[in-house]
């Protein structure tokens, strides 16, 4: 049996709209999508739909833990529909294409921390950065997509130098 959006919907304890139908079709066709992306997919099969209405949906299916928010360093926040389990993703630093990677070792979370400081973990969230097939192939493909630098972000489990 397929669920469908609405039967989805529903199961997140959301009001079905056709606003929300259609949001949540376009991250089926859309996995890895911003909010703009989502709207510009929305827009021609309901031209009477505003972006504050796709945020609102996206915001609503994130509270209710229907979406998940990815927010990888230097790009727009993304959204997508697996969640059900602790996968992590892969963003080119060229073009910024987006895959997920799937825990292959372990229970989730699939890292242990070296100190959790008392807290008790629950996802780990890993994001790998490198250049995908595409870039590889064709340097200049992302060149105009270039959001940022041949360097992963620093994140705080990296420290920036000068850092103890």
């Amino acid at each position: 049996m397929t669920t469908t959006s609405a039967d989805a919907i529903r199961a997140a304890g959301l009001r079905v709209t056709e606003s929300r139908s259609a949001v949540y079709a376009a991250l089926g066709a859309h996995p890895h999508a911003t909010a703009d992306e989502i709207y510009a997919a929305v827009r021609p099969h309901l031209p009477s739909t505003s972006r504050q209405s796709v945020y609102n949906a996206l915001g609503d299916f994130a509270d209710a833990g229907l979406v998940r928010r990815i927010e990888p360093a230097g790009h727009a926040m993304m959204f997508e529909l697996r969640v059900a389990d602790n996968h992590h993703h892969i963003v080119c630093t060229s073009c910024g294409a987006v895959e997920d990677v799937d825990c292959v070792v372990g229970h989730a979370p699939c890292l242990a921390p070296s100190d959790t400081h008392g807290f008790a973990v629950s996802v780990a969230e890993v994001t790998f950065w490198g250049v995908c097939p595409a870039c590889q192939a064709d340097p200049s493909r992302g060149a105009a997509a270039r959001a940022l630098t041949s360097d992963p972000p620093t994140t705080p489990d990296t420290p920036e130098e000068g850092t103890p």
